[in-house]
């Protein structure tokens, strides 16, 4: 069972205890049922105390059981709140630390609720694409008021106690204990107190009424909207439910909200979101290396090059408390790097997001060198030169030659050989990739690239230190590119083909914006720098002199147009901004490049654009699957969505093929593949792919 049983004098306390967050599943809910009516048939007890185990009252439901028979078996929740909103003896919920989506509709349908202080309160489950579903919407407007219930509904946002206790109206804690640790003898006393007392609280029954009801939800529709643009139903549908609280009696609502929640369920949207929940905690996890393994002390980081990448990655460890040295070759340099970083910092402040006592914090732990024997004691380096196979070279082997035995010696490299990196040195056992996102003090994503020879101790420590500095880390073997450059390759081909054929930047751009990425592929390119792509096909055309490529990328940085930087590239740039100009230069190279391969534009849909780009990043994907660089389908998609703006409400590129249907894809590429400006030969169906669609299989 999931869940202890024991009695304190005249109290029970049903203790849920099913790590690591007391998850509602099925074996806890039948726990609460049968300690429920074991307390309902011993007369010596008078009253009941519900807590939880460990790190949190319950974290809700468990999502393992989305969409299994194990979600809808009785007990369900909607069943565990009715017993215990039915038993004759007071019912007090304990909460403390975490109190989320199932865990609070549990402790609302308590008689009472005592808490601890710095307790996150919250109903999240918007953010998976669904409303609360156990009475969430009906209960929390009556207690706490509409329109706080709905802020937290609608944004899925945590919320500390002592916030929500000093609340006006309704009081959501009876009782608010000294400390988590005097909670349970705290809650015993005021169970109690309580004994006896007839009849006894319910929220069901207290009232649910806004002063300016009409005026207020139609107030909320439109910011919802205005925020969403419609791509996600479920913010909407949640405003639909408490609406409904104040409008129908309480059994009319919980039935309306059951409807909303069930039909949501089965949204695109909802599999997509619940998908990447899912795909986020499987990341974490490496199969070949034990959860207990012995992981390397990281008190203090290194890192090599004080520009815009070695400058995001310091960042990320000042803000987590670590110590940070970096090394430049020149003073001017170095000067420069920190006043870029100093810059960003006062920024934050500026704008109310950092307080100036941490900035103060974070810049005093950050210190400079011109010389690398004042690296040697770093317990991680993080080198982030040039990407040049003889730069790193360099700094490899003076690295093996300063640095302390068990350091780990790390690469931001995007492209190269970290297994020819790791063996510039005596120690290829401590070298890593740590694939850092450009802005790497920004974007969520850190490809963690695991060599032929790489420590497991050595992957333990950088995915614990991943998660340290508040990264989505997500393992890569190695290959040219990785997972995320080696797929976008193959999109970039495709979006450069199209504009050959007939399409405007522009045009790709706004069909691929409009089925949800956050920049088109060529907004993209003028944000990264046209200039990085051209040196990496330079290199292509000497390794892989097949691979077929639209020259208009090639011509466009002969004309100096390398992108923001410059002012210019696939569009034009007003100085200091960024807004994207079409541009007529761009358009008669483009052309004028036509006419000189003899091709005729042609006029291509919204929808050719979309699904030759999308599928490219699939076909590929599913040769880096095949290959073992990536262990799992939802790995990508996790690389997909926090590190390339895929839209998180399809679920990353794997789960959007899924959904689309395999068959269906392969069909489509089939018709690509016909096509004599494109390339027929990567249009043939990854081997694995094609086994998948023979099968009748998914990826996910």
């Amino acid at each position: 069972m999931s869940a202890d049983y024991a009695v304190h004098g005249n109290v029970a306390v049903i203790t849920m205890n099913n790590p690591p967050v007391n998850g509602l599943g099925l074996s806890t809910r039948q726990a609460i049922v049968q300690g429920l009516s074991q307390a309902q048939a011993d007369d010596a007890v008078t009253s009941v105390v519900i807590t939880g185990a460990g790190k949190a009252f319950s974290g809700g439901a468990d999502i393992k059981e989305f969409g299994t028979p194990k979600a809808t078996q009785e007990p369900h929740l909607l069943s565990v709140i009715h017993a215990i909103e039915n038993s004759t003896k007071p019912v007090v919920a304990a909460i403390h630390s975490v109190a989320m989506g199932g865990g609070l509709e549990l402790a609302l349908g308590c008689h009472y609720r005592v808490c601890a202080p710095g307790a996150d309160i919250a109903l999240p489950e918007v953010k998976l694409g669904l409303i609360p579903g156990a009475g969430g919407t009906q209960r929390l407007p009556r207690v706490i008021g509409v329109e706080a219930a709905l802020n937290m509904i609608v944004s899925g946002e945590p919320v500390k106690s002592e916030m929500l206790a000093k609340l006006p109206g309704q009081a959501l804690f009876d009782l608010l204990s000294e400390s988590k640790d005097s909670l349970l003898q705290e809650a015993i006393s005021f169970a109690q107190s309580v004994a006896g007392k007839s009849p006894l609280p319910l929220i069901r029954n207290l009232p649910c009424k806004h002063p300016s009801a009409d005026a207020f939800f139609k107030f909320s529709v439109n910011m919802v909207n205005g925020m969403t643009k419609g791509k996600y139903p479920a913010p909407l549908k949640c405003i639909e439910a408490v609406q409904n609280a104040t409008r129908m009696k309480f059994d009319q609502g919980m039935t309306a909200e059951r409807e909303i929640f069930t039909n949501l369920m089965w949204t695109p949207e909802c599999r997509a979101l619940r998908h990447m929940f899912v795909a986020q905690r499987a990341a974490s996890k490496i199969d070949d290396v034990p959860a207990d393994t012995a992981q390397r002390e990281i008190k203090s980081v290194a890192v090599i090059g004080a520009g815009t990448m070695g400058g995001g990655i310091s960042m990320n460890f000042l803000n987590a408390g670590i110590p940070v040295k970096i090394l430049e070759m020149k003073q001017e340099a170095l000067d420069k790097g920190v006043a870029v970083l100093r810059g960003n910092y006062e920024a934050q402040v500026k704008k109310g997001k950092l307080k100036e006592d941490k900035f103060k914090q974070r810049m005093d732990l950050l210190s400079t060198t011109l010389n690398y024997d004042d690296l040697k004691d770093a317990d991680l380096v993080i080198e982030a030169v040039f990407e040049e196979i003889g730069v790193k070279e360099q700094v490899f082997k003076k690295l093996d030659e300063v640095m302390k035995p068990g350091a780990i010696l790390a690469s931001n490299t995007s492209t190269l050989d970290v297994n020819a990196i790791a063996h510039f040195t005596q120690r290829p056992q401590d070298v890593v990739g740590l694939h850092f996102f450009s802005p790497a003090n920004v974007m969520k994503l850190l490809e963690v690239v695991r060599g032929a020879d790489t420590g497991k101790d050595v992957m333990a420590t950088v995915m614990s230190v991943a998660k340290k500095i508040k990264k989505t880390a997500v393992v890569s073997g190695v290959c040219d590119g990785f997972i995320g450059n080696r797929m976008i390759e193959q999109y970039s081909r495709q979006a450069g083909f199209l504009i050959e054929e007939g399409c405007t930047p522009q045009q790709v751009d706004k069909a691929i914006e409009k089925f949800g990425f956050a920049m088109g592929p060529f907004r993209m390119g003028d944000l990264a720098g046209n200039d990085i792509g051209w040196a990496i096909r330079k290199r292509r055309y000497v390794e892989k002199p097949d691979m077929k490529y639209s020259k208009t990328a090639d011509l466009l940085c002969e004309m100096g147009r390398f992108g923001q930087k410059a002012g210019k590239g696939w569009y034009d740039y007003l100085p200091g901004k960024r807004d994207a100009i079409a541009s007529k230069e761009v358009e008669d190279m483009i052309a004028n490049h036509r006419t000189t391969l003899g091709m005729t534009a042609r006029k291509i849909g919204h929808d050719e654009i979309v699904q030759r780009l999308v599928f490219s990043l699939v076909n590929e994907a599913a040769h880096i699957l095949e290959e073992g660089i990536a262990a799992r389908a939802s790995d990508i998609d996790m690389v997909y969505v926090t590190g390339y703006g895929f839209p998180v409400y399809r679920g990353g590129p794997m789960m959007y093929a899924d959904q689309f249907g395999l068959f269906n894809m392969v069909q489509a590429m089939h018709r690509f593949a016909r096509n004599p400006h494109d390339d027929a030969t990567f249009w043939q169906p990854a081997p694995l792919l094609a086994r998948l669609v023979a099968e009748g299989k998914n990826f996910n």
